[in-house]
């Protein structure tokens, strides 16, 4: 593992308490990826355990690395894996992406369909998923292996990120909780059964193909005995907790559920000794 120069150490806008953030370098079916990790600045053994954050479609954004802070800022050790090197957007493009994909002229709205299509023609290749899954352990095994994490490992994701955030539960035991948001479940019924840890699940009611498939997708999870609990909120689409995309974003609905996912950790990354 590489390190990079550690960045000045920030301030979060949740509770203003400092965290140090620095890219780490992993390795995973022996190719190197990078990381961005945020550390709470308390000491050690006062940490509350590790969270891992996965992005969404856009790639290892500044939205992303904000949200890591704020986890890091609440005491978890946080890690940030780059799942799509350079296939992912800039933050310039997404941001341009994100408006061409709500525009009314068609035209602007076609082109961000068109940009959005070439994003994640890469990514629909199966081989794409399997070197992503190696990397989500490969963070999962260097949480494991700090000392004051303990084993309490967490993982929360958007979107693209939300499903490998089900995805995960499923691959990696050690993984007690998991908070998927707006996500779509590419998973075979027959592999929910794999899931061990609580799962909690946010979507908007206005997020159709999701909010629509709800009522399945607890249904499938009550069948293979998962500690599911799916959270909808009126008035809410897709992207609703990313605030850098001010179109939909709902702070509303933002607020609640950063809360309740603080909650949902502090209940299941509870020290166990």
């Amino acid at each position: 593992m590489r390190l990079a120069r550690p960045a000045p150490r920030k301030l979060s806008a949740v509770n203003q308490t400092p965290a140090a953030s620095q890219t780490v370098t992993l390795s995973a079916a022996g190719a190197e990826f990078t990381a961005y990790v945020a550390t709470p600045q308390i000491p050690a053994e006062q940490y509350r355990g590790a969270v891992m954050v996965i992005h969404e479609v856009w790639g290892l954004v500044d939205h992303i690395r904000s949200v890591a802070d704020r986890y890091a800022a609440e005491g978890y050790l946080t890690i940030a894996p780059d799942l799509m090197d350079d296939l992912g957007a800039s933050s310039g493009e997404a941001d341009e992406l994100q408006r061409q994909l709500v525009s009314a002229d068609p035209a602007e709205l076609a082109a961000g369909q068109e940009r959005l299509r070439e994003l994640m023609a890469p990514i629909t290749d199966p081989a794409f998923a399997t070197r992503a899954i190696h990397r989500l352990i490969a963070a999962v095994d260097h949480l494991h292996r700090q000392e004051a994490v303990d084993g309490r490992i967490a993982v929360t994701g958007f979107s693209f990120g939300g499903s490998y955030a089900f995805s995960l539960a499923v691959a990696d035991s050690r993984v007690r909780a998991s908070i998927p948001f707006y996500a779509y479940v590419n998973l075979p019924r027959e592999l929910l059964g794999e899931i061990a840890c609580p799962i909690l699940y946010f979507v908007g009611e206005d997020d159709p193909a999701l909010f629509l498939a709800l009522p399945g997708l607890t249904a499938q999870m009550k069948a293979a005995h998962v500690d599911f609990t799916a959270i909808a909120y009126r008035n809410t689409g897709h992207a609703f907790f990313n605030e850098s995309n001010a179109h939909a974003y709902r702070k509303d609905a933002a607020q609640d559920a950063w809360k309740k996912s603080l909650a949902f950790l502090a209940k299941n990354l509870a020290p166990t000794r």
